[in-house]
């Protein structure tokens, strides 16, 4: 997978991991990849419901020890 851009949110907790992508989508082209990583567990079904509200596709969320990726295409 060919990550755009890459934002470290670990040890923040809802909202700003969401609104940190947010922004960072903001910056990007069409069809580019964010990789969020953090480490708040409800992250999880936070970036699931972000993807759903904005159109965004979850390419993909994967937990590695306590950080939980997510990989989003910009729409």
């Amino acid at each position: 997978m060919n990550i755009d851009k890459e934002i470290d949110t670990r040890g923040l907790n809802c909202p700003l991991p969401i609104l940190k992508a947010k922004k960072a989508l903001s910056e990007m082209t069409s069809g580019q990849l964010l990789k969020v990583v953090a480490t708040d567990g409800g992250s999880v079904r936070d970036f699931q419901a972000f993807a759903r509200q904005t159109a965004n596709d979850l390419v993909e969320q994967t937990t590695e020890g306590s950080d939980f990726i997510h990989v989003l295409r910009r729409r």
